[in-house]
């Protein structure tokens, strides 16, 4: 430290231009921290599609993207592809328990950014918008057990009090309990879109005659139906990554069926199962985590793409 204020304090003079230097190595530091995320996408992503080729050099990819049946066997030979590898099961349980998530975050999440934003008070905004985003910090392996030990007995013994059998794990409390974490993701995204729709929009239609609840439901909700919409893409990529409420509530069974009350696998799930064990790390029963990662990779990727399209139209409509 002495040795470089020394240094410093010899190049001090009138001419030199500190704030140059500084914007300058300030710039080459965010392009280096720049080149390096891009990097290791890149990275990632090239690992993937290798080790996914390899996987395809034992198993069709016919067989995989269109098969039916998930049933990989298990061998401590690395050349042994015995067993089925078909991925439609593990699609429909991601995507069952995905629109389960959904179906119980959107309207509970979407309801109460418009109550807050439209309805509640500055006091109690400030208090209840804190309470939701809390549901955020909550660790997902948390989630998991609450799911596990609260949600699925109980829905259990209310399909027992209606006569329809419901299994304690299940893709629907899986798809309960994920949507209850991703409210806050939907909830403060679309609280901020709704708070940037233009104040002259919602005076003009109470100016005219119009109830609050007409003024929402006719101008501000479709106003700001670009940026929602976004929130709600954004929400369901977070859905379809998940990984540990799946492995504790979802039962991993990846069996070919449409019932929700009944276990079901997901493609996280199934990439931890494969990457754990004996199995030799160049064997197909390995290999296929890369192959499902790959495709995860791509229909989240396609997620974000629309949702942070829609989000960048509904920036240049209001900014």
């Amino acid at each position: 430290e002495v040795a470089a204020l020394v240094l410093m304090r010899g190049r001090l003079s009138a001419r030199m231009r500190a704030r140059n230097h500084v914007e300058a190595a300030i710039k080459a530091l965010l392009i280096f921290c720049s080149v390096v995320a891009i990097l290791t996408t890149l990275g990632i992503v090239v690992s993937l599609v290798a080790e996914t080729l390899r996987f395809f050099t034992f198993v069709s990819p016919v067989d995989f993207f269109f098969g039916t049946v998930w049933n990989p066997g298990y061998s401590t030979t690395s050349n042994d592809a015995s067993g089925s590898y078909g991925m439609l099961p593990l699609l429909l349980g991601t995507v069952m328990i995905s629109v389960i998530a959904m179906a119980v975050a959107l309207p509970v999440g979407l309801m109460s950014a418009i109550w807050l934003t439209q309805y509640a008070n500055p006091r109690l905004r400030n208090v209840i918008k804190p309470v939701i985003e809390v549901l955020a910090g909550i660790p997902t392996i948390v989630y998991g057990f609450f799911a596990l030990v609260t949600v699925g007995p109980a829905l259990s013994g209310l399909g027992d009090l209606v006569g329809l059998r419901v299994n304690a794990t299940s893709a629907l409390t899986a798809g309960i309990v994920m949507g209850i974490m991703i409210i806050p993701f939907i909830s403060s995204l679309s609280d901020d879109i709704i708070r940037q729709v233009p104040r002259a929009m919602r005076d003009g239609s109470l100016g005219l005659g119009a109830t609050k609840s007409e003024t929402i439901r006719m101008v501000i909700v479709p106003a700001a139906l670009p940026g929602i919409v976004g929130a709600i893409l954004l929400a369901v990529s977070r859905a379809i990554g998940e990984t540990m409420i799946v492995v504790l509530a979802a039962g991993n069974a990846p069996i070919l069926r449409f019932n929700p009350a009944e276990p079901t696998s997901t493609f996280t799930v199934t990439i931890v199962t494969a990457l754990t064990g004996d199995a030799d790390f160049a064997s197909p029963q390995s290999l296929v985590a890369f192959a499902l990662g790959l495709t995860l990779f791509v229909i989240t990727l396609m997620l974000n793409i629309g949702a942070l399209a829609i989000v960048r139209k509904y920036r240049e409509q209001y900014e």
